[in-house]
């Protein structure tokens, strides 16, 4: 009886250590993709530095990238066809992304709240919005190293505003493209699945 109780507690030592190694493996993973994603901020922010101030910002929260370009960047109003300047920018942000292929690219275009007013095919801000997101994946697209089962297009119309609407100020920061950058999570999901 002592010895089979004494093999139990060796048993049981011995799943506390696996698990004890996978949990530490787990935490260097997670600090690995953080650090890799500071590094990856930092590569953008030095690839786009003549654009940020000018309607581009960059910022790291929550384990992701943001890069959030105003539309004026961009587009002209009503329009979704990305012009010179703003087809600068994304290539420069395209030839970082190519460098980064364990990264998940996600391209959301936001409107104000004010109707869209234009004429063509274009239904109302949301469906302003997809067009716009779709534009700069068609450009990231001509980047033969950015993997294209990376990138996601998604319009989220005025539903998603980081300033109020009832000034022109606030409806211009609201009119913008945010490209979120992601890190793939599959070995992270892979030890906790073993967990």
């Amino acid at each position: 009886y002592p010895l089979r109780r004494q093999r139990q507690m060796c048993i049981r030592d011995s799943q506390l250590t696996d698990r004890s190694e996978r949990v530490e493996e787990l935490e260097g993973i997670i600090a690995s993709k953080d650090a890799k994603m500071r590094a990856l901020k930092d590569a953008i922010s030095a690839a786009l530095t003549n654009f940020e101030g000018n309607g581009l910002t960059v910022e790291q929260r929550d384990g992701k990238v943001y890069v959030s370009m105003e539309n004026k960047l961009l587009f002209d109003s009503g329009s979704w066809a990305v012009n010179t300047r703003g087809s600068e920018a994304v290539t420069a942000l395209g030839k970082v992304l190519a460098q980064n292929k364990e990264i998940a690219v996600l391209i959301e275009g936001h409107t104000d709240n004010v109707p869209y007013g234009g004429s063509g095919n274009i239904k109302n801000n949301w469906d302003l919005s997809t067009k716009r997101a779709t534009a700069i994946v068609s450009i990231l697209t001509k980047n033969n190293g950015i993997p294209k089962d990376n990138l996601t297009a998604a319009g989220r119309g005025e539903h998603a505003p980081i300033a109020t609407n009832s000034s022109s100020e606030g409806r211009s920061k609201n009119r913008r493209i945010e490209v979120i950058l992601t890190p793939k999570l599959d070995e992270i999901s892979k030890l906790l699945n073993e967990l």
